[in-house]
């Protein structure tokens, strides 16, 4: 497929006034005391959150779904094409390939095991599944599958790499067979020592959870997550390669070699190869619903969710502190704490943001064009402008 001059749809809902009724996932932020507690977050600001998205060829993508939420006001909206070759536009409740987003609910579902006393986070694997690491590995907790601290060699898959993706877009990995070619290149460094994001713990995760459930991990996740908060939009689809329901394509734009660019369709793909680290399907409106559930305690207890808001106190592998926690990420914006998740597969490139009170979250996907290039500058774009300090605003 050759795409010409790119033709540019951009619809909005939800930009209604401040006073707006609030979703069934708010509640206003009260004091004992004092009433409502201050926002340390400027207004929400709809226009430039219009602008923003705008132009999402122009960063590298061809379809963007965002949505905000928070008492304070929400907004949704979506900019560019669904379908390249149909110019229908991007559906609201669209849904996306979410890649490592994944790990925030293969966490969530370790941290109830513990919870129900099943598993504990401070004895090392190798006691759940013996024979897994082999013995020039050091003994690495649960917790440290968690937090990137463990010290396993990354899957040395180059899944954003075009020509090994359109190898491999449909073959059937398991989950054992990905942890052997990790395992193969020896550990990375001590574990507990330092922190690397990657995917192997997460697999690991992903067999902890299949040992100590008796039930393949899709079916545990439903169980215990999906079901329970009513994630009809959300799927773990296994071999399945569809995308089901509505949804933006994702492509790949390839170089003919005669100055044109052709755009290949990547959004049909066998995700086994990511796992319990970063195969799942959702919307935007899912991801809302779970992370406000998870972050009030509608999923796990105190103790449990404190794991979810604890960094380990270790450098990260080049360089800085570490920024990873059991299952979510941490980042500061101009003095603001920011908690979630960001993923990516082809074709796709998400993520989910909320401050600790879930006064401001925001959703968003995007649909890029070259799997192989850094996140889009959108990105870190969208966050920025739904973040906004209130100090920075004035």
């Amino acid at each position: 497929m050759r795409v010409g001059a790119a033709v540019l749809v951009v619809n909005f809902t939800g930009a209604r006034d401040p006073s707006e009724e609030m979703a069934a996932n708010d509640v206003e932020l009260l004091s004992p005391l004092l009433g409502p507690v201050p926002s340390t977050l400027a207004p929400l600001d709809r226009a430039a959150l219009r602008q923003v998205i705008a132009g999402p060829v122009d960063s590298g993508a061809c379809a963007a779904q965002v949505r905000v939420s928070g008492p304070e006001g929400r907004w949704l909206g979506t900019s560019g094409l669904a379908d390249l070759r149909t110019g229908a536009p991007v559906p609201a409740d669209g849904r996306f390939r979410i890649g490592a987003l994944t790990q925030t609910f293969t966490a969530t579902v370790v941290l109830q095991l513990a919870a129900e006393r099943r598993v504990d986070l401070e004895r090392p694997i190798q006691h759940y599944l013996p024979g897994l690491l082999p013995p020039t590995h050091g003994l690495v907790t649960v917790r440290q599958l968690l937090d990137h601290t463990h010290g396993l060699a990354a899957v040395p898959h180059p899944a954003r790499d075009p020509a090994w993706f359109f190898e491999n877009r449909f073959r059937r990995w398991t989950p054992r067979e990905v942890v052997a070619l990790a395992l193969a290149q020896g550990p990375h460094f001590t574990p507990g020592t330092r922190q690397e994001e990657g995917d192997t713990g997460y697999f690991v995760a992903g067999l902890l959870i299949e040992k100590l459930t008796g039930r393949p991990f899709a079916q545990a996740v439903r169980e215990r997550l999906l079901a329970p908060l009513h994630l009809r939009d959300t799927s773990v689809p296994g071999n399945d390669p569809t995308l089901p329901g509505p949804h933006a394509r994702g492509y790949e734009s390839i170089d003919d070699g005669d100055g044109a660019r052709r755009h290949v369709d990547v959004t049909e793909a066998n995700a086994s190869w990511a796992w319990a680290a970063g195969e799942m399907i959702s919307s935007t409106a899912d991801l809302d619903t779970f992370l406000v559930a998870l972050f009030r305690g509608g999923l796990l207890p105190e103790a449990q969710l404190e794991e979810l808001f604890t960094v380990p106190d270790v450098p990260l592998v080049g360089g800085g502190q570490a920024l990873h926690s059991a299952g979510l990420t941490r980042w500061t914006l101009e003095g603001l704490t920011l908690w979630g998740q960001r993923g990516a597969s082809p074709g796709y490139v998400s993520g989910m943001l909320a401050t600790r009170d879930v006064r401001r979250r925001l959703i968003y996907s995007l649909n890029t064009l070259h799997m192989a290039r850094t996140r889009p500058a959108l990105a870190d774009r969208i966050v920025r402008t739904a973040f906004t300090p209130r100090a920075a605003a004035t």
